[in-house]
């Protein structure tokens, strides 16, 4: 799936989430000054802006596919190492971290057990190995509102239920298939208000990940149908989005 968006829209569409989640995120990978860590799929820089708050910039490495995402975080955070690249394959030395984390990361990655053993690779021996992924599949995520919708209008639509990560325990099988047995899982929850119906609908509209680019697909009649759909489940506002992320952290051995 690509992530071929300006940075602005990924933030209306998911920041309101991946911003909150990290601040939890780092708090349970044990993040603390003088480490050095790495962002892997770090997006615009919703975790990146968490770790160099702790970190301090120049002890902050992160990398993206996506261009947009990367010319954004590097604009945001001087002084930190932002690169164009893939969780299968990364460039640093073996050992270069304390610490290598992924939030909303693993579910998108081409092969997971291998992005998560090079993140593993570069990570020194008693660092941690951290990762998030939403519960979709337990329809417990962020999106899951909008993907039962998708499915009252288009039965044959499967959404993001079958990504790598999104079912209880299945993240904490991709880290034993990459090598990692040392685990911690543990679930992560936000909470995000919203005002109008407009204000968590248009974000859609937008051509970010998987629900966006569905959006985009559907004709002007099918779009219609679907805003219909969603209007009708949402609930009457204000209201507050639960979304529940698994989160697996582990220890590298020595």
């Amino acid at each position: 799936m690509s992530f071929l968006v300006p940075a602005q829209a990924y933030g209306r569409f998911m920041g309101r989430y991946s911003e909150p989640l990290a601040d939890q995120f780092v708090e349970v990978a044990g993040i603390r000054p003088g480490q050095r860590a790495l962002d892997v799929g770090c997006g615009p820089g919703a975790l990146t802006a968490r770790l160099v708050a702790v970190l301090g910039p120049e002890r902050v490495s992160a990398v993206d596919p996506s261009l947009p995402f990367v010319e954004a975080a590097r604009e945001r955070f001087p002084g930190t190492e932002v690169t164009v690249g893939s969780a299968e394959s990364l460039e640093f030395a073996d050992d270069s971290f304390d610490a290598a984390m992924a939030s909303l990361v693993v579910h998108f990655m081409t092969d997971p057990a291998a992005g998560l053993a090079e993140m593993a690779r570069v990570t020194r021996p008693g660092g941690v190995v951290a990762a998030t992924v939403w519960n979709h599949g337990a329809g417990a995520g962020p999106l899951s509102l909008f993907w039962e919708a998708v499915r009252a209008v288009d039965p044959q639509e499967e959404g993001e239920n079958d990504y790598a990560g999104v079912h209880e325990g299945d993240l904490a099988s991709r880290f034993r298939a990459a090598g990692l047995h040392d685990l911690t899982e543990t679930v992560l929850t936000v909470h995000v208000p919203y005002d109008s119906f407009e204000q968590w609908w248009e974000p859609y509209t937008l051509g970010v990940g998987p629900a966006g680019q569905y959006v985009l697909g559907l004709d002007e009649a099918g779009r219609a149908r679907l805003e219909q759909e969603c209007r009708g489940r949402v609930p009457d506002v204000p209201f507050v989005v639960a979304a529940e992320s698994w989160c697996v952290t582990a220890r590298v051995a020595g």
